[in-house]
């Protein structure tokens, strides 16, 4: 099999360990890592969130309700320009560190709840929003529910980071401890391979687009990403990968095994920083 296809098929299984899981497993699969993930994930770029703006023309005192808003990291992009946001979070420690960030904000609303359970307010929102966090809802009712929510003509923004990868030479001389601990981890994606989940031939992320469409409830799905380029420290490196999901499912004492030994191995090679790629990208798509 080739390296295309191992990462074909570890995305698919990606997704599909997600929407394996029960409603009160997925509340809670976060809360070990929130801080983790509210210190390190990479913020959206304003670049990306002003094109999303632009091409959506929300109105300036426009509604927006946010699916699974984690930590509050697209929230506080949306809310510095004013709107309106009703965030839906099932995880509590989200809550909790999404209302600490969001607390400059009076417009911006934390439900702890999830989407599944959370009651509809039929054609109310001018948009909503779902930042790297659609696909932990059930696939069987996602668009038609959401379709519910917005009003004539409104949009679905779904929002991307994809999969960090650290520069070449550095996975060069991390691939055997991968392969020791965890050997599903180990497979080096260039960014040839990294577009391709995106926008991807029918592969990862871009499912979701084609979704929308066969949704039925959408119409004018566009699609644009950005490359940009970020510095972690390895203390930095290392809890963002713990609050990567396939991470947070690893056996506790094999992580352990490979964090101690990533860190050594980093600190011994490439000092304090880590350099590395990142993509994000938005798909959109006005309701019918």
């Amino acid at each position: 099999m080739n390296q295309e296809n191992l990462s074909n098929d570890f995305v698919a299984a990606f997704f599909k360990s997600i929407q394996s899981k029960d409603l009160e497993q997925k509340k809670v699969w976060y809360s070990n890592a929130a801080e983790a993930y509210n210190k390190t994930r990479p913020r959206y770029p304003q670049q990306l969130i002003n094109r999303v703006i632009e091409l959506t023309q929300l109105p300036p005192n426009g509604k927006i309700l946010e699916i699974g808003c984690g930590p509050g990291i697209a929230t506080v992009a949306f809310a510095q320009l004013g709107f309106t946001i009703v965030c839906i979070e099932p995880n509590l420690e989200f809550c909790q560190l999404a209302r600490q960030n969001c607390a400059a904000y009076p417009n911006v609303e934390i439900i702890n709840t999830s989407f599944e359970e959370w009651e509809l307010e039929p054609e109310g929102f001018d948009a909503v929003l779902a930042a790297t966090s659609i696909h932990w809802v059930p696939a069987e009712n996602r668009y038609q529910k959401i379709a519910e929510l917005l009003k004539e003509n409104a949009y679905l923004i779904l929002l991307w980071n994809v999969v960090f990868q650290p520069e070449y030479e550095l996975y060069q001389h991390l691939r055997d401890i991968y392969l020791t601990y965890t050997p599903s981890l180990a497979e080096y994606e260039d960014k040839r391979l990294e577009d391709e989940k995106v926008k991807g031939i029918g592969h990862g992320i871009i499912h979701f687009g084609q979704e929308i469409i066969d949704s039925g409830k959408f119409k004018d799905l566009i699609y644009e990403q950005i490359s940009w380029q970020t510095t972690y420290s390895t203390d930095d490196y290392l809890m963002l990968l713990s609050s990567l999901s396939q991470y947070i499912g690893l056996d506790s004492q094999n992580k352990d095994s490979l964090f101690t030994e990533l860190r050594e191995r980093i600190e011994n090679n490439f000092g304090e920083n880590i350099n590395f790629s990142l993509l994000s990208a938005f798909q959109i798509a006005k309701k019918l």
